[in-house]
């Protein structure tokens, strides 16, 4: 009987040696986590400038609002607590009901203002043609013109006797040397003008450079619908115009409630607190009455009004984009 063959026995392999153990695939000394150090580094120091820089002051302001600071503090370093006192007596001044009405006056007219004008010469600007890109340039000018300076130069142009606009409605026969700036009626009105003029090329070049990511794509479409000139920009511009809107509207409410250098430039808050605004209130509590514990408070105020209007405009127009 023949033998069977039998396959050569297999040698087997040797085991493998144990891998070391490993760390998470996310920890912070993988690649990943590497990056991610880099990036909280860069970050660390603009954080340390806002927590020091916005953050302290704030902080300050809010605990100054309860409490009796006042010279006396600077020689003494006592602060008593005196609880709610100081918006008590802010919120039940005289002053308070003028200057909450003057704030939402100077801020919704300037804020239209400067919105419907800026909107529209973007879109004058949104078309080339010669020298655009010149006028855009002079259109800054306002804005980077120290506000000290400009309210300066508004004071001499809107004075009474001898400003250049009363003079040139002089010599057209249309007005007989208005008061811009003395006249109780008049005041608040050259006030927001001002402020308009400053704020207008913020709104445009913000709103201009919304318009230029709109797809020139959309408009062509849009125009083979038939929809052109106020049907394209209802249809078209606007809802992609919206985020850039919620952003210009959201910031300019945020500056202009607080507006205080072209106020006191122009009127100080006078003829009869006619201009008198909650900032320039406080302004007035603290450094001229010398009254820190209530000027602190009226600023607290002021924030707590911002604050509220940001979020209520940010929660609507959240609504209606959801729509």
């Amino acid at each position: 009987m023949a033998e069977t063959a039998t396959a050569p026995d297999r040698i087997a392999p040797p085991a493998a040696a144990p891998a070391p153990p490993r760390g998470p695939a996310g920890g912070w000394w993988s690649p990943r986590g590497r990056e991610r150090l880099l990036q909280l580094a860069f970050l660390v120091p603009a954080v340390a400038y806002v927590l020091l820089f916005f953050g302290y002051p704030v902080v300050q302001n809010v605990l100054m609002g309860f409490q009796e600071y006042s010279t006396r503090t600077f020689y003494t370093g006592e602060a008593p607590f005196v609880g709610l006192d100081n918006y008590v007596a802010v919120l039940s001044s005289n002053v308070f009901g003028t200057a909450l009405l003057n704030t939402v006056l100077f801020t919704v007219g300037s804020i239209a203002g400067q919105f419907v004008i800026g909107l529209g010469i973007a879109l004058f600007f949104h078309r080339r043609f010669p020298l655009s890109g010149l006028l855009r340039s002079l259109l800054l000018l306002p804005w980077l013109i120290p506000l000290i300076v400009s309210g300066a130069v508004w004071r001499w142009i809107l004075d009474q006797d001898h400003g250049a606009l009363n003079r040139f409605l002089a010599g057209i026969g249309l007005a007989d040397h208005p008061g811009w700036l003395t006249s109780t009626s008049l005041a608040l009105i050259a006030v927001i003008g001002v402020n308009i003029w400053i704020g207008i090329p913020f709104n445009t070049t913000i709103l201009y450079g919304g318009l230029q990511d709109v797809p020139p794509e959309l408009y062509e479409a849009a125009a083979l619908d038939g929809a052109t000139g106020w049907r394209a920009f209802r249809h078209v511009t606007w809802p992609l115009l919206r985020p850039v809107v919620t952003v210009v509207l959201v910031l300019g409410v945020v500056y202009t409630i607080k507006v205080l250098d072209i106020i006191l430039g122009l009127t100080d808050g006078g003829p009869a607190n006619a201009t008198q605004t909650i900032a320039t209130q406080a302004y007035h509590l603290s450094f001229q009455e010398f009254r820190f514990g209530e000027g602190a408070a009226m600023g607290n105020v002021l924030i707590v009004i911002s604050l509220v209007f940001a979020l209520l405009y940010l929660r609507a127009n959240r609504r209606a984009a959801l729509r």
